[in-house]
C-alpha cells in the first residue's frame, strides 16, 4: 500500500497521524515545523522527536517530495519546470521574475476539463486531479522557494474544480502553523467554477482572478464551455456579495481575439456584466497554440480597447508577456512529455 505523504498534510491531518502512531501529544505541531519552516527533506532529522517516533514516522509514511525532472529557461528569464505525479502523468509549474517580484504559477490538475479553446492545456483533457502534496512539492521543490514573493494558481489545471485540495493548499501556505504566508500574496484563477467558489470567498482571503474573455453567453460558450454550466453572470452575481474594498481584489483575465471580443458591443457589454463590482481587467495578448483558428489583434488595438475601458471607469492592465519561446506564458502550459 501507499504510503501518506507528509507534505501537503494539513495539521489536523497530522493531529490524526500522531494518534494513529501513538506519537506524543504535541509531535503533529513539531511535524508542522520541521516541513513548512524548516523543509525538512529527511524525517530522521527531525531532531526534536525521539528515535522511536521519527522510526515510526519513517516505516509508516514518506514525505512525499520529488525535484523537478526538467528546467527550461526563457531569453526573458521566466522558467518553466516540469513535475512527474504520483500517477506517472507530467505537469508544469512557470517561474516569473520581475524586478523584485518572484512569482510562481502552479498547477492544479494534470490537464484541464474546462476545454476552453484557446488554451493548450484544455487540449490534454482531464488526466487527473493533483494531490495537496504534488501541489505543494512545486513550491518547495524548486531552487528559487525561499526568493518567492507571489503565488498563482494559474497553472495547469481549473483550480476550483479541485478545491478540497486547493484548500488544504492554502490552509498550509497561510497558517502560522504552517508557511505563514499572507493571503495578499496569493492569486487563485477560475474560468468560472460557480459552486465552488463561495467556499473559497468563505474560507481564504487569497486574491481571485476570473477568465471572462467574452461578456456575452453565447460567445462565451464557443470558446468556453464552462459557460455551460456556471454563467458568467452567475460567477459576477456572486462576486457582488463580498467585498473587494480593501486588502483582497478580484480580477478579470481578458484574452484578447481578434474579430470575437473587442468592439465596441463588447466594451459596452463589460461595463454592464462589471457594474458594481471593484476589479480590474487583465488584457492578455493572444499566445497561438498548433492548429488554432485565433489570433491576437495588433498591439495598438488592444491599447485602444485598454484605453476605451480605462475611460468607462473599469481599470485596465495590458498584461506583459513573458516565456512564450518555452510555451509558459498564459494559455501555453501543456506537456507532451509520455510521448
Amino acid at each position: 500500500m501507499t504510503k501518506p505523504k507528509l507534505y501537503g498534510a494539513t495539521l489536523d491531518q497530522l493531529r490524526a497521524l500522531c494518534e494513529q502512531l501513538e506519537l506524543p501529544r504535541f509531535a503533529h505541531k513539531q511535524i508542522a515545523k520541521w516541513l513548512y519552516t524548516r523543509f525538512v527533506d529527511d524525517i530522521e532529522a527531525m531532531t526534536d522527536l525521539s528515535k522511536v517516533a521519527r522510526q515510526r514516522l519513517a516505516e509508516h509514511c514518506d514525505l512525499g517530495l520529488s525535484a523537478p525532472l526538467k528546467v527550461s529557461v526563457s531569453s526573458d528569464g521566466t522558467k518553466k519546470y516540469l513535475f512527474r505525479t504520483f500517477e506517472g502523468e507530467y505537469i508544469e509549474s512557470a517561474l516569473i521574475p520581475d524586478g523584485e517580484r518572484m512569482t510562481l504559477c502552479v498547477s492544479s490538475q494534470a490537464g484541464c476539463r474546462m476545454g476552453c479553446k484557446f488554451c493548450a492545456t484544455g487540449r490534454m483533457g482531464f488526466r487527473h486531479q493533483l494531490s495537496s502534496t504534488e501541489i505543494i512539492n512545486q513550491i518547495i521543490s524548486i531552487p528559487e522557494r525561499d526568493k518567492l514573493t507571489n503565488l498563482v494558481f494559474m497553472g495547469m489545471g481549473e483550480p476550483l474544480d479541485n478545491i478540497d485540495n486547493l484548500l488544504a493548499t492554502l490552509d498550509i501556505l497561510t497558517s502560522e502553523w504552517g508557511m505563514a504566508w499572507s493571503p495578499t500574496r496569493i492569486t487563485v484563477s477560475t474560468a468560472g467554477v460557480a459552486k465552488s467558489l463561495p467556499r473559497l470567498l468563505d474560507e481564504q482571503k487569497v486574491h481571485i482572478a476570473v477568465s471572462l474573455h467574452n461578456p456575452f453567453p453565447e460567445e462565451r460558450k464557443e470558446i468556453m464551455p464552462i459557460e455551460n454550466a456556471y454563467s458568467i453572470r452567475q460567477v459576477c452575481d456572486i462576486l457582488r456579495c463580498y467585498d473587494f474594498t480593501h486588502q483582497r481584489r478580484v480580477s478579470f483575465e481578458y484574452i484578447v481575439l481578434e474579430g470575437m471580443n473587442c468592439s465596441p458591443r463588447h466594451i459596452k457589454e463589460l461595463s454592464r456584466l462589471l457594474d458594481g463590482i471593484k476589479c480590474r481587467i487583465n488584457l492578455i495578448r493572444f499566445h497561438k497554440i498548433p492548429d488554432s483558428p485565433f489570433f491576437s489583434p495588433p498591439l495598438e488595438k488592444i491599447i485602444e480597447f485598454r484605453d476605451t475601458l480605462t475611460k468607462r471607469g473599469i481599470q485596465t492592465t495590458l498584461r506583459a508577456s513573458r516565456g512564450e519561446d518555452i510555451e509558459a506564458a498564459c494559455g501555453l502550459l501543456s506537456t507532451a512529455e509520455k510521448k
